[in-house]
């Protein structure tokens, strides 16, 4: 399991000698990624993209790439969750199968998480945040909607930067890959900070059209697949909770976070859907439904992270207590699920394709 505690413990030994810095306040912000972070960001791709019958989900997108062979673009296209689809097809063609597929998967999602923790206070911090779940449990578990994760972080980044347009149209990409990510759509009217009326119409016919042409016929599948069948997922109430407790510091001490004016309304609202999401699932019939819709949710736990040595911490000091606690939190947390979980088993030991080929 070593490969794992290196994801993680590179950011994190770059978070400790690392101080805070507020982006979106500075031209900083927006300056290019240093070699690191691309560095960084290929680690992740490989290690996505060249991994061997790892993550729960495994064996199941095979059958992907049969569904497009022989078939022609436009065809491919016309087909449900099209931009997943095409990746597929584009493999077979390249001759890359599987772990091409799974490559240039790793490199969108890996693109977006990059991009995404560039944007946050303490961005090495916040890459370290994500390797337990969203990164190790999510890319390498779920490939489409870890893809749509990486899209929608690169959509979340354009918000934060008061581009609605920008968000739409990487949430509306990302849906060509999970059509669950249309259910982001929404949250780009509930963050305006101006002319939220006319977002407010916009967004909404944008929606109804995202959700007419990507995920209105797959309904009848999806809910008798996850509420009529009653799936449930062990570990759903945990994972609610770890969105659930950054929520509630964010929205009990929202003053004290130092956001850009176009970040404010976007965390509140985000922590208002993590905490509404807890209360559903212990009302719904299958917990993971609930889970799915709140992986979208993940990306508030490494804002929050970011930001908490600020919130709590001395005025002009490097409060590195808190980037200790930080963490010492999710290096627990990734323990406990490689040691316990039932189903870590999935991604243990992790195999690396090149590897096994000598």
């Amino acid at each position: 399991m070593w490969p794992y505690w290196l994801m993680f413990l590179v950011p994190a030994l770059a978070a400790v000698s690392g101080r805070a810095r507020f982006v979106l306040a500075h031209p900083a912000g927006r300056s290019r990624a240093d070699p690191t972070w691309w560095c960084v960001g290929f680690l992740y791709s490989l290690m996505i993209g060249y991994r061997v019958e790892v993550g729960g989900d495994w064996f199941n997108y095979f059958h992907f790439l049969d569904d497009v062979k022989g078939l022609s673009v436009p065809e491919v296209l016309a087909m449900s969750d099209p931009g997943y689809h095409f990746v597929n097809w584009l493999s077979l063609e390249l001759g890359g199968g599987i772990f091409g597929v799974n490559l240039i998967c790793g490199g969108i999602f890996a693109g977006g998480l990059v991009r995404f923790c560039r944007a946050l206070p303490r961005p090495w911090l916040a890459m370290a945040v994500s390797v337990p779940y969203l990164v190790i449990g999510v890319a390498m578990g779920y490939s489409r909607q870890g893809v749509a994760l990486g899209l929608a972080m690169l959509g979340l980044v354009a918000l934060m930067h008061r581009s609605t347009l920008r968000f739409v149209v990487w949430v509306v990409l990302g849906a060509t890959f999970h059509k669950t990510a249309v259910l982001l759509l929404p949250i780009a009217a509930l963050a305006a900070s101006r002319n939220r009326l006319l977002t407010v119409a916009w967004v909404g016919m944008v929606s109804v059209a995202a959700y007419g042409l990507l995920l209105q016929d797959s309904i009848d599948t999806l809910y008798s697949g996850y509420i009529d069948a009653g799936y449930q997922s062990e570990g759903a109430l945990i994972r609610l909770l770890m969105n659930a407790v950054p929520a509630g510091i964010l929205l009990l001490w929202w003053k004290r976070f130092r956001f850009g004016a176009g970040e404010a309304s976007l965390w509140r609202w985000c922590s208002i859907i993590s905490m509404v999401l807890l209360v559903i699932l212990f009302i719904s019939p299958s917990s993971t439904a609930v889970d799915r819709i709140a992986l979208y949710m993940l990306p508030l736990q490494m804002v929050v992270s970011s930001h908490l040595s600020e919130v709590f911490g001395k005025p002009r000091s490097r409060n590195q207590e808190f980037v200790f606690g930080v963490l010492l939190y999710y290096a627990t947390v990734l323990f406990v699920w490689l040691n316990f979980a039932n189903h870590s088993q999935y991604w243990l030991p992790y195999r690396f394709y090149p590897l096994e080929l000598l």
